[in-house]
This record gives C-alpha cells, sequence and structure tokens, in this order.
C-alpha cells in the first residue's frame, strides 16, 4: 500500500493544484519511483489511498498495467490519517502481512528484502517490522529505539521511522472502517506487548516534505547523484 493521502500543507502552494504523490523529481512523480521499485521486488498488487485531488491520482496511474501492476484505489474523501487509511483499506489488502510505504519519500531501499520480516509478521507473534534510517537534519529528536531486532519507544540513540513497514491487519483491528486514526499510538502499545521488530537502513532516504527539499532531491537525480553528505536524507559509503 503506498499512502497518498495527504493534503500537502507543507508544500504548498505547488499543492494547491496537484496531489503532493504526483510532484515530479528526475522526471517522474514521487509514487511513479516507487511504483517502478515495487514491480522491480516482485510485487503485483497495489493499494493506493488518496483523498485530497484523489482523481488525478487515478488518472495519470490508471489500471497500473504500464508499470507491470494491478493499481486498487481507496478513495477516502476526507483523509482518514495513516491508521485511519490503512483501517479503511484492509478489504482490499486482504488477510495476510503488506507492506506500507509513504509516498512522500523518495529512497532506494530494496522491497523485496522485506520477505523474511513479513514471514515473521505473518506468523502472528510480531505485529509490525518497521524500517528505521538516521535522523535528518530536520528531524534530529528520532522516533524510535532499535533494540538487536526489537523496536521500543524508549532509549539513547532514537532513530527515524522511514515511513516503510510490514503490518499485520490485526494492528489496525480496533480501528472502525471510515474512522479516524494515528499510527503511532498502535505502534506503541505494539511495541509495549514486544510485538514490533525493526531494521536500520543506510541508503538513500529523502522525506520530501518541503518546496526546497523536492528542488534539492530533483537537482540530485538529474546530475546521477547518489547522495550529499549532511543533505536531507541518509547515504553511507
Amino acid at each position: 500500500m503506498i499512502l497518498a493521502a495527504g493534503r500537502g500543507e507543507r508544500m504548498r502552494p505547488l499543492t494547491d493544484r496537484v496531489p503532493k504523490c504526483l510532484l515530479q523529481v528526475g522526471g517522474k512523480s514521487l509514487i511513479e519511483w516507487h511504483l517502478e521499485k515495487l514491480a522491480a521486488a516482485g510485487f503485483t498488487e497495489v493499494v493506493i489511498n488518496h483523498a485530497w485531488l484523489g482523481e488525478q491520482i487515478e488518472a495519470q496511474l490508471g489500471s497500473g498495467v504500464r508499470f507491470g501492476l494491478h493499481i486498487h484505489y481507496s478513495a477516502e474523501g476526507e483523509a482518514l490519517e495513516t491508521a485511519g487509511g490503512i483501517a479503511k483499506a484492509l478489504p482490499l489488502l486482504g488477510e495476510g502481512a503488506f507492506l506500507v510505504v509513504n509516498g512522500d519519500v523518495y529512497c532506494e531501499f530494496d522491497f523485496a528484502s522485506l520477505s523474511s520480516a513479513a514471514a515473521n509478521v505473518r506468523s502472528g507473534l510480531i505485529l509490525a517490522h518497521l524500517v528505521l534510517v538516521d535522523n535528518p537534519t530536520h528531524h534530529p529528536g528520532g522516533d524510535f529505539v532499535l533494540d538487536a531486532s526489537r523496536v521500543r519507544t524508549e532509549g539513547s540513540s532514537k532513530l527515524t521511522f522511514s515511513g516503510i513497514g510490514i503490518y499485520s491487519p490485526a494492528l489496525f483491528a480496533g480501528i472502525a472502517r471510515g474512522a479516524r486514526g494515528q499510527l503511532a499510538p498502535l505502534l506503541r502499545q505494539a511495541m509495549a506487548l514486544d510485538r514490533v521488530t525493526g531494521q536500520r537502513y543506510d541508503g538513500w532516504w529523502v522525506d520530501v516534505g518541503t518546496p526546497e527539499r523536492l528542488a534539492q532531491l530533483d537537482t540530485q537525480i538529474r546530475a546521477g547523484h547518489t547522495g550529499i553528505p549532511g543533505a536531507d536524507h541518509v547515504i553511507r559509503p
């Protein structure tokens, strides 16, 4: 599932007429980069939720056939926040573990590498598996702590949640379909039960949250760069 229902307030005025996930970097929209990587990783079914200007998303991406995918759309009308949007889309996602990625990030993460984590979530013992990254300059405090393979709410050396995760439908069982709901409280509850695992990603990842970061990313991709140390992304040799 690709999350694409946000209004993109921080990206205004760019998002006044274009949904955030359709903003372009390197000649492609942000969401198209995701779709190509998902297809390359072997995914065939993708769910995209939308609210603000969602008809533009459906018009541009269509059925997904040009990506080698079958795209299902979950229209929200009014954005239901992350957990609410996922809960509404559960009938399209099925009964097993599923991958979710934020539509407003750019990364070079290999989604196929999550197959073992997905198997652990399918076992029922784990409710979520999160991909964490080093803290970008605009989010220095981080979100969660990676303790070996477990993710904790407290501790030293917090990392930032990348917006990439594997989830069990059971994590969202308490949210009525069509209701609003935030993801972080659900994750914290699951962490308290020791049912969230995680991994650290050291590759190129960008939270494309402002017009300035969008422009910077576009310049880097067009120049053929794979990252600039000190910028708002993570890069390792």
